[in-house]
């Protein structure tokens, strides 16, 4: 992000930042109700304690007014003392209240975290999926921890708040009516236009709150790419075109934070109209009030009600409006993320179903393609054409860092070319960044080998759960023909059978790499993509492998380290960094020479 682009989205979201709340609204209104209907029980109990903070209310400024009207003014200091020991006693009732109150707070807030852990965990993985190039990092993370943890807080915080205003009020407004309903005509019209003045600083408050929050996940995102490559940007001297890449955001988040202290400024202000004024407003009045049979008591009592109770009450309120509201709805809208369109039919498909006559889309196929890694590299890859056909068996073979683990990152969709044209099955390989889900259209293997600590039979199908539940490829006869297929039987007998349950660290790097081989054999993938994915192996057992993920329906694209993994394909296709050549293991040595030396050197070990 640049300096500009930075200062652009902070000029077009300020225009639209009423749009922006509304779909905020419109996202998460939705889910609040939800999550409340689900917890009525809890939400009842809450409530009923509440009441009795009410009560407290009530007979604070009550208890007052009939302590100095029928006791201390009338002579009688008993009956006085024992109003405000009523007065006493529900003070008392409100500790016990709001012990109840904490209590059944815990049954609304605990579960709310749960629930977005679970939804950042499982957008992360999605995104992971969908686009591994630009899976997330460093702002995943801050929404697992910091902004869970936020939500927590905030959420807590403006049940509390919301709760007790609500219930405050109604004591209050109850006691000014059972003392003198005119009370209520001199207290509420400044209280109601302080809290309206209050809320109009909530929108413009969400909008800049969302562009703090959007910076900061931008920020961490940032500075967690930099600090990965460190090292590098120090030994190329780069660290200037380093901090231009931070600074902009640095400064837009300065912007923002005192964007936001001027609104807190207004905050404030409104607060002590909704605050303040009530009470000028009744001291004002109190002249004409005690000169229309207002009595001393009654006037004290109102005085109770809004120094004592709603002052306090709505200071806390705007407060955790102001700050805990805002923060908690811009939250909660990067948790409801809108449901992602199903994909598009692939091209390919649209054409089978079309023209009947027309020949089925490749494999896989590059037209023209070209990548570097970074800007004045040379081409790892350089206006390449390939096209693999279905069902074939391809082998691709050349030096170390010559391209060929980035051709498959380029089938996988892992990398965007930086010219040309990469398909698979007849689309782009690489999927739009509104898709979900696992592409079932490869499966690729890496030299590192996926396992993870579970059973042997989630181990071998962790690739199919795109499949059909009543699909028989996923049941223990097919399991058991794989197993057989690439050899395993005996690995999966020494860990315990199919439901036994699997370590990693104590799997040595070939045993591992034959777990993923039969995940992948299983996988409802058509294309296979093995970047050196059986180094591990012995030539025998890579053999079996390769032999069996071969005779699998599909196709199979091999990254190969040895030239007999080569020579059993039906073509190879030989990187050597100035020209691509592809072409079978028998009529390649008289086209390249790089493959001719390594079938030569290939034919003495085996001699030898």
């Amino acid at each position: 992000m640049t300096g500009t682009a930075a200062e652009t989205g902070t000029r077009t979201e300020t225009g639209t930042g009423a749009g922006a709340e509304r779909e905020a609204w419109r996202r998460v209104g939705p889910e609040g109700r939800r999550f409340l209907r689900g917890r009525k029980s809890a939400v009842a109990r809450l409530a009923a304690w509440s009441l009795l903070e009410s009560a407290h209310t009530f007979l604070g400024g009550y208890g007052v007014a009939r302590a100095l009207d029928d006791g201390f003014l009338a002579g009688r200091t008993a009956t006085g003392l024992a109003w405000l020991a009523a007065a006493a006693a529900g003070a008392l009732l409100g500790g016990l209240a709001l012990r109840g109150v904490f209590a059944g707070l815990a049954d609304l807030v605990e579960p709310l975290r749960d629930g977005l852990v679970r939804r950042a965990v499982r957008q992360a993985l999605d995104r992971a999926v969908g686009d591994p190039v630009r899976a997330p990092g460093a702002g995943a993370v801050s929404r697992l921890t910091q902004q869970t943890e936020m939500a927590r807080d905030s959420f807590a915080g403006l049940v509390l708040t919301v709760r007790s205003f609500v219930f405050t009020a109604v004591g209050a407004f109850a006691g000014m009516a059972a003392l003198a309903p005119v009370l209520l005509l001199i207290v509420l019209p400044p209280l109601l236009l302080g809290v309206a003045a209050f809320l109009a600083t909530l929108r413009p408050m969400a909008a800049v709150q969302r562009r703090s929050l959007d910076t900061d996940e931008a920020l961490a995102d940032r500075v967690g790419e930099l600090g990965e490559g460190l090292r590098d940007v120090v030994a190329c001297g780069g660290q200037a075109a380093a901090q231009d890449t931070i600074e902009p955001l640095i400064t837009a988040q300065e912007r923002l934070a005192r964007r936001l202290a001027r609104w807190a400024a207004l905050r404030t202000l409104a607060l002590g109209t909704a605050g303040r004024l009530p009470v000028v407003a009744l001291l004002a009045a109190a002249p004409w009030l005690l000169a229309h049979g207002v009595t001393a008591g009654t006037l004290a009592g109102g005085l109770t009600y809004v120094v004592q109770a709603l002052l306090p009450a709505i200071d806390s309120l705007m407060t955790a409006l102001g700050s805990a509201g805002t923060r908690l709805l811009v939250v909660l809208e990067r948790f409801c993320a809108p449901p992602h369109p199903p994909p598009a039919a692939p091209a390919g498909k649209a054409q089978q179903v079309t023209g009947q006559a027309r020949t089925p889309a490749a494999a896989a196929e590059l037209r023209g393609v070209t990548f570097a890694y970074g800007r004045g590299a040379a081409p790892v890859l350089d206006a390449l054409d390939l096209v693999v056909r279905p069902g074939e068996h391809l082998a691709v073979v050349g030096p170390s860092g010559i391209g060929k683990s980035t051709l498959t990152a380029l089938l996988a969709g892992m990398l965007a070319p930086d010219a040309g044209t990469v398909l698979v099955a007849g689309a782009a390989a690489r999927r739009t960044p509104d898709a979900s889900g696992p592409d079932l259209r490869r499966t690729l293997l890496p030299q590192q080998a996926y396992v993870f600590t579970g059973t042997v039979r989630e181990n071998l199908t962790h690739l199919c759960l795109a499949q059909d539940p009543g699909d028989a490829g996923t049941d223990d006869d097919r399991m058991r023909h794989a197993v057989g297929a690439l050899g395993l039987d005996g690995l999966v007998e020494r860990l315990g059978g199919l439901d036994a349950e699997v370590r990693p660290g104590l799997l040595s790097r070939g045993e591992s790499q034959q777990l993923a081989l039969a995940a992948a054999y299983l996988s409802p993938a058509p294309l296979l993509l093995l970047d050196e994915a059986t180094c591990h192996l012995d030539p025998r057992t890579e053999e079996r492998a390769e032999r069996a993920l071969a005779a699998r329906p599909g196709t199979l694209v091999v990254v190969a380290h040895r030239v007999s993994s080569a020579a059993r394909a039906d073509r190879v296709l030989v990187l050597d960094g100035t020209r691509a050549v592809c072409g079978t293991h028998a009529e390649l040595p008289a086209r390249s020479p790089l493959y001719r030396d390594l079938v030569g050197k290939w034919n003495e070990t085996t001699d030898g």
